[in-house]
């Protein structure tokens, strides 16, 4: 049984939900059979359109590990204006993940360093659906379906099920295909040291 511990960080602005999905991704790798899982704020709570970061971390054990995550084995980038900032990818694992809420293709973004890129454009399949608060697109649902895309670290019936734990009526449905359309337009750049999961 593969136990090791796999550490997600997440990047994004105040009121993307960056911090929600952190949370669902841990509650979905729950339900996948993950015994150890955490989610928690990197930086508390942040003014709207603020940088703003999360983490996740998942393993088939217990979880004791409380510190900010330093060596993420995957990151996820809610808004692409923030890879203009070096802390996004700082201390990434050689062969890690890079996924990106992005209508450019992964080898366009000129992310540096042995990693694979994943791309998908969230924010285009949630104004298609109507996933808006207070006029800002929200795309933290969507990008999990990219993630479990080039990861697959989690099933997707697992992030669903997780999904409709948290919503319900319209918002799940929406949010539900939001995931499902993600999943399908992700497209993966993987480097020679990378493979279908980010490991230790």
């Amino acid at each position: 049984m593969d136990t090791r511990l796999y550490e997600i960080r997440w990047h994004g602005r105040g009121g993307q939900g960056a911090i929600t999905a952190a949370k669902i991704l841990a509650h979905a790798a729950f339900l996948d059979g993950y015994q150890g899982v955490t989610a928690a704020p990197t930086f508390g709570a942040e003014r709207r359109g603020a940088p703003v970061s999360a983490s996740t971390r998942i393993s088939r054990n217990p979880v004791m590990v409380v510190s900010q995550v330093e060596e993420p084995d995957a990151v996820v980038v809610l808004d692409q204006t923030l890879l203009r900032y070096d802390d996004v990818t700082r201390g990434l694992r050689k062969g890690g993940w890079v996924i990106v809420n992005s209508q450019q293709e992964p080898e366009d973004l000129g992310i540096k360093g042995d990693f694979n890129v994943a791309t998908a454009d969230a924010t285009r399949v949630c104004r298609e659906l109507g996933l808006t608060v207070a006029g800002q697109t929200v795309v933290n649902t969507a990008i999990l379906g990219a993630f479990v895309s080039a990861t697959r670290l989690v099933d997707m019936p697992s992030v669903e099920q997780a999904v409709r734990d948290r919503f319900r009526g319209r918002a799940a449905g929406k949010n539900l295909a939001a995931i499902t359309r993600t999943h399908e337009i992700t497209r993966v750049r993987r480097t020679t040291a990378g493979g279908g999961q980010a490991c230790h």
